[in-house]
């Protein structure tokens, strides 16, 4: 079995694992919604919020997320793009997805690239103070694989790289 079989395999298991929370329809409810938290208005909503309460570093913390962001998106799409991995329901027999996917491919996870982005940069602004926002990056991530249109792979890629852009930008 080579490596990529392996990590196939392992991403099957959770996966499969995670579809047995779907019959819990307050469970999956509140899933849904903190998913759509993750749809792009936090990482565009908390700049702004945090300069409006912290002028100096706030403008500084807008630029940069700006530029962050500025890097992150086209490499989330080319990577989708060039790699094209089909998302669970296209490759696992029998599996449906909760909710239907913004874009065809599933790697990198987009939602938990841009979470964990925003997360790094909080960190360098407000220092463990943004530990909340690395739980909800987490959450978001979670929240992708339990509704069915990522593998848990996807997730862990996208926060890895939402983390190394921030390094990037930032260094």
């Amino acid at each position: 079995m080579t490596v990529l079989e392996a990590l196939y395999q392992v991403d099957l298991r959770v996966l499969l694992w995670c579809r047995k929370s779907r019959y819990y329809p307050q469970f999956i409810a509140f899933v849904r919604s903190l998913s759509k938290t993750g749809d792009g208005y936090m990482q565009g909503l908390f700049p702004l919020v945090y300069w409006g309460y912290n002028p100096d570093s706030g403008q500084t913390f807008l630029l940069l997320a700006c530029l962050t962001f500025a890097f992150e998106r086209p490499i989330y799409f080319l990577l989708k793009n060039i790699l094209k991995r089909r998302r669970p329901p296209e490759v696992v027999p029998d599996f449906f997805s909760l909710v239907k996917a913004a874009d065809q491919f599933s790697f990198p996870s987009g939602h938990t690239m841009a979470a964990f982005a925003l997360a790094g940069l909080a960190t360098i602004h407000i220092g463990s103070a943004a530990f909340p926002l690395y739980l909800w990056a987490t959450c978001i991530g979670i929240s992708r694989v339990v509704l069915g249109v990522h593998f848990p792979s996807d997730i862990i890629a996208g926060a890895l790289l939402g983390s190394l852009i921030v390094i990037g930008v930032v260094l």
